[in-house]
């Protein structure tokens, strides 16, 4: 054998053996990932007082098992994946940069929940990542990265949330609602209103939880606007909206509303008013009392009354 085949070779035997210790302590770290999942994951009786101690253990690894977790996105099992969530939100912001990178993956099943991590963990860097992903064709990837944006309440979300209003699809209007609400956006306050007349429930209501954290008088006459809507729903949620600030505008508002709406929608100004001022602080019971004559709708108001 020549020199040069001898060192050639010498080298090469040498590379391996490098190259084999990190191999070899990858397969452990892995075989270790996998053997602590099981039981963090698990629903049997007899793991019950391990399964917590296992996260944490798996989080102590770190950002190296990043990687790892998010190659488990895929499972069909909710424990799993609610799992996996928890211990990314343990490892915190050093899972991120590789969370943000797999916004990238073409599998959407996975983007979406990465996302739902970004939102859990709610560091800032992953603001822009999530407002691109936000205009993903996949309508659950839409709604993930709306919530996340709520949860992480950065403005520079703002724009990508309210679009998210007028989405084709209720659930993510409903997600852009909620985030609307946590983030504090009142220029949204008049699409809030809108979406109360929205034909999904959970649009409807989400829209309700968030209009009451925002500015109550923009609110107020906002709603006092639009409460004559075509859309039931936006009357009689509007109604329901004003009586829960409980101050004395409010129940000036809905005795005002009372008098000069629609019967379709005095009866629920009639309620709110109830619930708002059940003491009858304001004088307004007998006004409301002498003027329902329907007696389902005195039924109804009575047992306003007697659950307060």
């Amino acid at each position: 054998m020549n020199r040069s085949l001898f060192i050639i070779i010498s080298v090469l035997v040498l590379l391996s053996g490098i190259i084999a210790v990190p191999l070899n302590a990858q397969t452990q770290l892995e075989e270790k990932v996998d053997s602590l999942f099981v039981i963090a994951s698990s629903g049997i009786l007899k793991y019950r007082d391990m399964t917590e101690p296992a996260k944490d253990s798996l989080a102590a690894l770190g950002e190296d098992i990043v990687p790892q977790l998010v190659s488990k996105f895929t499972t069909t099992s909710a424990r799993k994946r609610l799992t996996i969530i928890q211990i990314l939100r343990k490892i915190g912001s050093p899972a991120v940069p590789y969370l943000i990178s797999s916004l990238k993956n073409p599998n959407g099943l996975v983007v979406q929940r990465v996302c739902w991590a970004l939102g859990d963990i709610a560091d800032s860097t992953a603001v822009n990542p999530l407002i691109e992903v936000s205009r993903h064709t996949r309508w659950q990837v839409r709604d993930q990265a709306l919530g996340a944006l709520g949860d992480i309440k950065d403005v520079r979300g703002i724009d990508a949330v309210t679009s998210g209003l007028s989405d084709s699809i209720g659930q993510v209007r409903k997600a852009a609602a909620v985030s609307t609400g946590d983030i504090g956006i009142n220029k949204a306050i008049p699409q809030l209103v809108h979406l109360l007349g929205d034909d999904f429930y959970g649009a409807r209501m989400s829209a309700m939880d968030a209009l009451l954290k925002l500015d109550s008088q923009i609110v107020m006459t906002t709603l006092i606007d639009s409460i004559n809507s075509e859309n039931h729903f936006t009357g009689s949620l509007g109604c329901k909206i004003i009586g829960q600030f409980k101050t004395e505008t409010a129940i000036d508002a809905l005795k005002d509303i009372y008098e000069t709406t629609t019967d379709n929608i005095k009866i629920h100004a009639a309620a709110a008013l109830l619930k708002a001022d059940p003491e009858d602080l304001c004088g307004y019971h007998k006004l409301i009392f002498d003027n329902f004559e329907e007696r389902l709708s005195l039924l109804k108001l009575n047992s306003i009354l007697s659950s307060q």
